[in-house]
Parts: C-alpha cells; structure tokens; sequence
C-alpha cells in the first residue's frame, strides 16, 4: 500500500507535469527528469553534513562559509531568472532578515549537533521543521488534530523518543547533539513561517540571496564568540570540504529543489525528503562507523513518518526542505 501510494502521487505529478504549457515529444522524460531532480536534490543536500563533520573550520564557521561563498553565484542565478535584488519593500525585508536570522542560528545550532551525534539522528531532528508547522497550523486554526495528522504526532514522539533515548544509551555528548539538531528543526520552522509569503512575492533565487546576506554575519558573528578557527586554512584540501558544502547545498541541492519541487504534491516531496537521513545513515555507517541497532532503525522509520505524514497535511509547500 505504502509504494503504491507512492505510485500514484508520482504518477498525479508527472500528469500534471505533462499539461502543463506547449506538449513536448517527451512529456514521460520530463517527468521523470523532475523526479530525478527532486530525488537529486535530497541526496546532494544529504552530503552537506558529511562536509560539516570534515571541515577544518569550526562548524559555526563552516556554516558562515556556506552562505558567504554561495553568494555571488546566487545573486548571478537570480538575475539571469530576471528575478529582483533591489526595490523590495521594507517591511517584506524586514520578515527576509527576520527569517534570515532564524535560519543562520538554526544552521549554527545544526552544525554543532551534526559533531556531536549520528548523522541520521541530525538529518532527521533537522528536519523537524514540517512536524512544527503542522502544531503552528493547529493554533492558526485553533482546532484539534484529526486522522492522520494525530498518526504522525504519535510517530514523531515514538520516533523521536527511541533516537534519544539510544543517544542516551552512547554518552550524554551525544543525547546533547541530537537535541541541538532538534533546537535546529525548531528554528527552521520560524525560518519557514517567516518567509512563507517573501518567496512568492520576490522569487525564491532572490530570497536565497538575501537570506545569505542577512544569515552570514549571524554566523560570523557567533562562530566568533565561540572561539571557533574561521579560516580553514591555505591549502586546497583544508577549503576542499567547505567548497563541497556551499555546491552540493547551496547551489546544486537548493538549485534541484527550486526547479523541481512546485511540479510535485507536499507527500512526494516528504517522501522524497526520506533519501536525506537514509543517505546520511549510510555513509554515518561506512566513512564514519556509525552503527545502527534495530532500534535505531525502527526510531528513524517513525520518525521519518512522521515527517511523511506532516508534509502530507500541507496544502503547498512553501519552501524547499531543509537545505
């Protein structure tokens, strides 16, 4: 049943996919090219944790450089979309550097617990953003959760309670992590309330480049007072790690996302979001020895559920998944 509803939805969205605009002579290679994208998308921002845990930098630090060297190749983006830089109003701004803020401690306080936990757990604790939304929706709505979306708060507690609890079972350094990485999902969702309506009405490559502008000095600033090294240092292999991560996140995962994801309903797009903690358990396992028990991996399929379940529940989504 689980596949072939994921059949179906896939299916709805390469349709859909299909219609729109002039026909093409291969409308069945479009739409599998916008899965691909999508599914690519996932798994390069995957990686991004992998380049967190190798940079020279500190991880605070390694974050700032992300933004700051994405940059000038997200401004160009932008303006070959002929999406606007200047002459945004300043109350929009002001929720941009609001949300920016938001989004530069979430990725600050994801990076620390990306050090200090598995990979998988940090994966799937920061992406707790659509869990959050879904309580946000609740007290917009002032209403009780309903069906399905009762299921998924039961998964996300049951899930999130077997990953701490055997993070708990390793150290005490490690329950600490995850629940950076949960503060992390947390902040994301303020990043994604705050910017819900900035993307439509500036572009999503313009707010990306505003959201470095305002995030980077956050990030530099805190790496700071933190005592973390800023500069990798002056050979090719020490800024080998941090060029990895503003590419495959900021450039290819993000750039796959925004072209791919307004083709495909929110629970194709929540399973698809799936391939990032699978991805990242996997190489947590092979390059860094990061073992999972049973339980480990029954704790990651609630909760990865739950994630599943939560996205389903949205009408649109808004933004990509965590990046």
């Amino acid at each position: 049943m689980f596949y072939g509803g994921y059949g179906r939805y896939v299916g709805n969205a390469i349709t859909s996919a299909k219609n729109e605009g002039p026909s093409t002579s291969q409308p069945k290679l479009r739409g599998w090219l916008l899965l691909a994208a999508l599914l690519g998308g996932n798994i390069a921002l995957a990686l991004g944790p992998w380049s967190v845990r190798l940079a020279e930098s500190g991880p605070v630090s390694a974050g700032f450089w992300r933004l700051f060297l994405a940059l000038p190749f997200l401004a160009l983006i932008a303006r070959a979309s002929g999406q606007k830089l200047s002459g945004i109003p300043r109350r929009t701004l002001a929720l941009v550097a609001l949300g920016s803020v938001a989004f530069a401690l979430d990725l600050a306080s994801w990076h620390i617990g990306i050090e200090r936990t598995r990979l998988g757990n940090a994966t799937l604790f920061g992406n707790a953003g659509s869990i959050v939304l879904l309580f946000w929706g609740f007290i917009l709505a002032r209403s009780l959760p309903r069906g399905g979306e009762w299921l998924a708060i039961g998964c996300a507690l049951a899930g999130a309670g077997i990953l701490m609890g055997r993070s708990a079972e390793i150290s005490t350094d490690t329950l600490v992590g995850d629940l950076f990485c949960l503060t992390a999902g947390l902040l994301y969702a303020v990043y994604l309330v705050t910017l819900q309506d900035a993307r439509a009405s500036i572009g999503g490559w313009s707010l990306l480049v505003w959201v470095c502008i305002f995030g980077s000095p956050v990030l530099l600033t805190v790496a700071l007072i933190a005592g973390e090294p800023v500069w990798p240092g002056n050979t090719l292999e020490a800024w080998t790690p941090l060029v990895a991560l503003f590419v495959l996140s900021q450039l290819i995962g993000q750039g796959l996302l925004v072209f791919a994801m307004r083709h495909f309903p929110p629970l194709v797009i929540g399973l698809a979001l799936l391939t990032q903690p699978a991805v990242a358990a996997l190489y947590g396992y092979g390059v860094f020895g990061e073992g999972l028990s049973v339980v480990d991996i029954v704790g990651m399929v609630l909760l990865g559920g739950a994630l599943v379940l939560a996205k389903g529940t949205e009408r649109k989504s808004a933004l990509p998944p965590r990046p």
